[in-house]
């Protein structure tokens, strides 16, 4: 099936939003009394936009938009890198502040990867299952449901990979807890935009794809027939 229009914009939404939050996440900002990483302004939007493609789309279609923004996040890591270590000119002089920006330490790389695949299939995952089982009813369910499951496990991922060991036990589960409510609270207040963009492409698009038959493994690229 040839992707339309509004499929391939989702798509650079969602990986846009991503390699966005991962590059601002290196500044942290005090929000709302908390100290939280820069990204949480961008990153939820990923798990819109996400949960705009299984409601649509379907799991299949949303399982190669996953894959397709973490391959995106790994060739940006890996230019990044290279431009780090790369002979400078004699005249820049700002290679510490490129390291601290666009440099990555193998502990953050590795939770920042590891999170994200668990975290957004989950929430593909248990917003189509949620769908069968509301019959696609109550939209607003399935996006802060799976937001709460997927969202809690990235944020929860991330931060026992990257922090445990160098952060107090009760650092580590304010920085979960705190990021984690934030994110989920982030969806709550979009939900109107969710239902707003999801009744759009439902109409544009002619599509409703409910996962009945779908092989829910995460490491199936080809995508299946629309359901429903």
């Amino acid at each position: 099936m040839k992707a339309s229009f509004w499929f391939v914009m989702i798509a650079a939404l969602f990986v846009t939003c991503l390699l966005t939050a991962n590059i601002i996440a290196v500044k942290f900002i005090l929000l709302l009394g908390f100290l939280v990483p820069a990204g949480v302004i961008i990153f939820p939007l990923s798990y819109l936009f996400g949960d705009v493609l299984t409601e649509v789309y379907g799991y299949a279609a949303s399982r190669r938009v996953i894959w397709l923004g973490f391959f995106c996040n790994l060739l940006a890591v890996i230019a990044f890198t290279i431009g780090g270590i790369a002979p400078a000119a004699p005249f820049w002089h700002d290679q510490a502040a490129y390291n601290t920006i666009l440099g990555y330490t193998p502990r953050l790389l590795l939770g920042s990867f590891v999170a994200y695949l668990v975290g957004e299939f989950t929430n593909s995952f248990v917003l189509a299952r949620l769908k069968i089982a509301t019959k696609g009813r109550w939209l607003w369910t399935r996006t802060i449901g799976s937001t709460l499951v997927g969202e809690g496990l990235d944020t929860l991922i991330f931060i026992l990979i990257a922090f445990v060991g160098t952060l107090p036990t009760s650092a580590l589960f304010q920085a979960i807890l705190t990021q984690w409510i934030f994110k989920v609270l982030y969806e709550v207040v979009a939900t109107p935009f969710t239902y707003w963009i999801v009744g759009f492409l439902k109409r544009r698009e002619g599509l409703d794809t409910y996962d009945y038959s779908t092989n829910f493994s995460p490491i199936l690229l080809r995508r299946a027939s629309p359901q429903g």
